[in-house]
């Protein structure tokens, strides 16, 4: 099995393509999060997510034949440990709680932030450069999900909610992007599934050791064992924390940070779509134009 693991890998652009399907997902998998994040407080989720992916990351290492203890040394585990609690722990709490304040739509275009961090990091730490062209693509996709915002929405955020709940997601974003750029470098080096075990097991501890000592965690982790809630908890992560980290951190892995932060960022445009689709959303002109102006991006952001 590590032998078609390594072909799948060589395949080219496979990290723009890991890139683009770890958008994809998300989209899908931040509809399910707004539902059940109703019922569940972004804390409770967060641990769930994380012990339920934690739990198919395993079973991916057993099937593919991964160590999931090699002999790295001492600094490569501290650094995903502290990548998983700033970018899971903090981060997707921080995300998961602006959900909840702004609604998927809201809070997708508060998501524009991740690729300015991502490219801002990866200049200032990782020495990474990129083109006229490929900057250009970056600022259309940026342009992208800027334009959606000219959108009215229908319903009203108080704004004092969205004031909190834009500084949370850009808390997010911040921490998201800091989270993933410390570990670049070494992700070239370590495998894959390795990776995305150590960064789930440092956010489950931590938010195991956060729980042990909260006051009133019974009732913080009651609703998750509500049949109502399993069913749109189990699939959201899924899709959100075991098919979409282990797709992003791919790209990261195989392609630069600024280009995979790029094609990641067409998640907002996905969700987009998928309102439309599913939730019969009017498909006005200023989406469509962002639609084109995402993909166009996204195709700038990947050459030269």
């Amino acid at each position: 099995m590590a032998g078609s693991l390594d072909a799948l890998l060589n395949i080219p652009y496979i990290g723009e393509i890991f890139s683009v399907t770890a958008a994809l997902v998300w989209a899908f998998a931040v509809i399910l999060f707004r539902i059940v994040g109703r019922s569940v407080h972004p804390l409770a989720l967060n641990l769930f997510k994380n012990v339920f992916a934690l739990v198919l990351v395993v079973l991916t290492a057993a099937v593919f034949g991964v160590a999931l203890t090699p002999d790295l040394g001492a600094r490569p585990y501290l650094l995903m440990i502290a990548s998983g609690i700033l970018g899971i722990t903090v981060s997707d709490t921080l995300f998961l709680a602006s959900l909840n304040k702004l609604g998927a739509s809201l809070t997708a275009i508060v998501d524009c932030f991740y690729s300015p961090f991502i490219i801002g990091f990866s200049m200032m730490f990782l020495g990474e450069t990129m083109s006229a062209l490929q900057i250009f693509g970056v600022a259309l996709i940026i342009s992208a999900v800027l334009t959606i915002g000219q959108k009215k929405h229908e319903r009203a955020v108080p704004h004092r909610e969205l004031l909190l709940g834009a500084g949370l997601g850009t808390a997010a974003m911040l921490t998201m992007a800091a989270g993933i750029v410390m570990i670049k470098p070494l992700l070239a080096s370590v495998p894959l599934i390795w990776a995305v075990f150590m960064r789930l097991a440092g956010a489950a501890a931590s938010l195991a050791i956060v729980f042990a000592v909260l006051p009133g965690r019974k009732e913080l982790l009651r609703p998750l064992a509500r049949r109502a809630n399993l069913r749109v908890m189990a699939p959201a992560a899924f899709l959100g924390t075991y098919l979409s980290l282990m797709s992003w951190m791919a790209g990261m892995k195989y392609t630069f940070a600024s280009v995979a932060a790029a094609l990641s960022q067409l998640s907002t445009i996905f969700i987009f779509i998928l309102a439309a689709i599913f939730l019969k959303e009017k498909a006005t002109p200023w989406r469509i134009l962002a639609i084109g102006l995402a993909f166009l991006g996204a195709y700038l952001a990947t050459v030269g």
